[in-house]
């Protein structure tokens, strides 16, 4: 099995990358002629395809969602992390709430397609070095995104687990948010399986576990107390957990 997951790791790795050098330049030319919304457009197509190469691993991306999640508001999407994977099916299921994320700040240069994505999609980059910055970041980030009614998508736990085991969230990052979207509501997703595709490191790629992304019940931010509400949030999530 592993000397298969070298040979496909190498396929989807020339696809993975492929991809993001084709959407980089459309990025461009989507922001440059049909401004947020089109760029937009082209970041989901995007993590379509990058959804869809995940099928030369034997991977496939289901998302469980029984909640009818509230549209026209700002919602913030709340998950545990476990790889690079966790995010393309963020962007693409809940394209229409226009989930931006939290990111460190270092992926905002250097990498097709990402980088674009993060600085020009209205994406927080934080230094985790520089409290001052990250706090400035994420204020304007939470009023960004309540004038535009975009959604948040933040991973508390701030690094991904490598071993599929949640880590204590940290809540400085979700407090900035809801204080300036008190409106808002709070929309808890576990995932699974996803660490499994780097079970062996970077290289080869884990084949075959399907990633499971489950929806919780939105939490109305101003319905609870804020260390009620991140209790019961963290809770909810890391219940889910296989």
């Amino acid at each position: 099995m592993k000397f298969l997951s070298y040979i496909l790791s190498s396929i989807f790795a020339l696809v993975f990358f492929s991809l993001l050098l084709i959407f980089h330049p459309l990025q461009w030319i989507g922001l440059k002629l049909f401004g947020q919304k089109g760029h937009q457009n082209v970041v989901d197509i995007m993590n379509w395809f990058l959804i869809k190469s995940l099928l030369i691993l034997g991977i496939r991306v289901k998302v469980e969602n029984k909640h009818d999640l509230p549209e026209n508001t700002t919602l913030i999407f709340v998950a545990n992390h476990q790889s690079t994977f966790d995010i393309p099916p963020i962007i693409w299921y809940f394209r229409k709430h226009y989930p931006k994320f939290v990111s460190k700040k270092e992926l905002g240069k250097g990498i097709p397609s990402i980088s674009f994505n993060l600085k020009h999609g209205g994406a927080a980059l934080i230094d985790r070095k520089d409290s001052r910055q990250a706090l400035t970041e994420l204020a304007g980030f939470s009023k960004r995104i309540n004038k535009n009614k975009w959604s948040a998508a933040i991973f508390p736990e701030g690094t991904r687990s490598r071993t599929g085991k949640p880590k204590s969230f940290s809540v400085n990052g979700l407090k900035m948010i809801t204080k300036y979207n008190p409106e808002a509501y709070i929309v808890p997703l576990t995932i699974n399986n996803s660490w499994k595709v780097f079970k062996y490191g970077k290289f080869p790629l884990g084949l075959g576990s399907p990633i499971k992304i489950k929806t919780h019940q939105p939490i109305k931010i101003d319905s609870l107390p804020f260390d009620e509400l991140i209790t019961n949030v963290e809770t909810t999530i890391k219940e889910s957990i296989e």
